[in-house]
C-alpha cells in the first residue's frame, strides 16, 4: 500500500535529518551538504529563519516522525479511498510551519497542490523530494503559483487576508486560518528553572509563531524582576537586526506616549489587556482569582492557540517550555485537519 511506503519514507526522512543534525551540531552557518546549503540560502533570504531556528524546527520534526507516532496518529482516522486535489496556501512566519498540512494531505490519500510562502521557499520542496525518494516514488505533490483545479483548500493568512480567502473560496470546502497567539498563566510558585522554560515559549522563533506566548497572567504579588531574571539566557536576541528594529521602534513609541512599561534592554513588559502584543513586547495583567483568567480565555478563545501553565491550575494547558513542541495530533486553530481531509 502507498501509505505503508509513505510512513516508512517519513521514518527514513527522520533518520536523514537526525544524521544531518548530529554531523552539524556546532555549525551555525549551515554546511556544504545539500540541506546545509539550503539552510544557509534560506537564512540569507529570510533573516528571521536563522540557522539555529531552522535546526530547532528540523529537530522537532525528526523527533516526531517515528513509526509509532505516525501510526498512532493515523489510527484515529479513516483514510479516504478516493484521492482529491487539496490546495494549500502555506504560511511562512516560522520555519516549516506548513509541513504538517502537507503530510496530513499526503497521508490522507490526497494530492497537495502547494502555494509556498515567499518567506519559506526551499525547505518544504526539499523535504518532499526526499520523502518521495525514501518512499520509492509514492508521494505525489505539486507546486503552483496560483491555485487552480482543486477539490478543497486549506489556507493560512492574517485576520485581514482571511476575509478575502473566505470570500474567494466560498464555493469550495475549506479551512481558513487566522492570526492566533498563546498565553501563559503563572501560579506564582514557579521555580527559576520553570520560568526559564517559559522564556523559551516566549522567545523561540523571535516570538513570531502562533504558539509563542505574547500575553502573561501573573498573581498580584508576583515580582516582575523574576521574569527578567529568567529571560537573561535570551539577551543575545537584541543582536538580531530585525528584532532590534522592532524593539527600538516600540520603545520609542512608548516613550513618546509616556506609556508605563518595564524594560531590560531586549524585551519590554507592558501591563495591557490586549492579547496580541507587538514584537519585542509582552503584555501582562495581574489576577486575583482564576475566574478572571478563565473569563478572558473564554472571551478570546478564537485568538488563542495554546495556554501555557502548570497542571495544578486546572486549565487545558501545555507545560511550561512545551509550547513549541506540538504533537502530530495538535492542529493549527484547533481545527482537526485530518478529520476534514477524511470527508472531502
Amino acid at each position: 500500500m502507498n501509505i505503508e511506503n509513505q510512513v516508512l519514507g517519513l521514518t527514513r526522512l527522520s533518520s536523514y535529518i537526525k544524521d544531518f543534525l548530529a554531523e552539524n551540531q556546532e555549525d551555525n552557518n549551515g554546511s556544504d551538504s545539500d540541506l546545509g546549503l539550503l539552510m544557509s540560502k534560506t537564512a540569507i533570504e529570510n533573516p528571521w529563519f536563522t540557522i539555529e531556528n531552522q535546526k530547532f524546527a528540523f529537530q522537532q520534526w525528526a523527533d516526531l516522525l517515528t513509526g509509532e507516532n505516525i501510526n498512532s496518529w493515523l489510527s484515529e482516522y479513516s483514510i479516504s479511498k478516493i484521492s482529491k486535489r487539496v490546495g494549500l496556501i502555506l504560511a511562512g512566519n516560522i520555519p516549516l510551519v506548513g509541513f504538517h498540512d502537507v503530510i496530513s494531505v499526503v497521508l490522507s490519500n490526497h494530492i497537495p497542490v502547494i502555494k509556498l510562502s515567499s518567506k519559506d521557499r526551499y525547505m518544504i520542496p526539499f523535504l518532499l523530494k526526499k520523502w518521495n525518494e525514501f518512499s520509492e516514488g509514492n508521494v505525489q505533490f505539486e507546486f503552483v503559483e496560483r491555485l487552480e483545479n482543486f477539490d478543497a483548500v486549506i489556507a493560512t493568512g492574517s485576520n485581514n487576508t482571511a476575509r478575502y480567502l473566505e470570500y474567494y473560496f466560498k464555493n469550495s470546502m475549506h479551512i481558513i486560518r487566522k492570526n492566533r497567539t498563546s498565553v501563559a498563566v503563572l501560579k506564582g510558585d514557579e521555580t527559576e528553572e520553570e520560568l526559564k522554560l517559559l522564556a523559551t515559549d516566549i522567545f523561540r522563533y523571535f516570538g513570531l509563531g502562533c504558539r509563542n506566548v505574547t500575553r502573561l497572567f501573573i498573581p498580584e504579588d508576583f515580582l516582575i524582576d523574576r521574569l527578567f531574571e529568567s529571560f537573561v539566557d535570551f539577551q543575545d536576541i537584541i543582536n538580531h537586526h530585525k528584532y532590534a528594529n522592532n524593539y527600538d521602534y516600540n520603545r520609542a513609541v512608548y516613550l513618546l506616549n509616556r506609556d508605563l512599561f518595564w524594560d531590560n534592554n531586549f524585551v519590554m513588559l507592558k501591563e495591557d489587556d490586549q492579547i496580541f502584543s507587538p514584537l519585542s513586547v509582552i503584555n501582562f495583567s495581574r489576577y486575583s482569582s482564576l475566574e478572571e483568567v478563565n473569563s478572558f480565555i473564554a472571551e478570546n478563545e478564537e485568538h488563542i492557540q495554546c495556554i501555557v501553565a502548570k497542571d495544578e491550575l486546572g486549565l487545558d494547558s501545555v507545560a511550561l517550555g512545551e509550547a513549541q513542541n506540538p504533537g502530530l495530533d495538535t492542529y493549527a486553530d484547533n481545527v482537526d485537519t485530518m478529520k476534514f481531509l477524511s470527508v472531502i
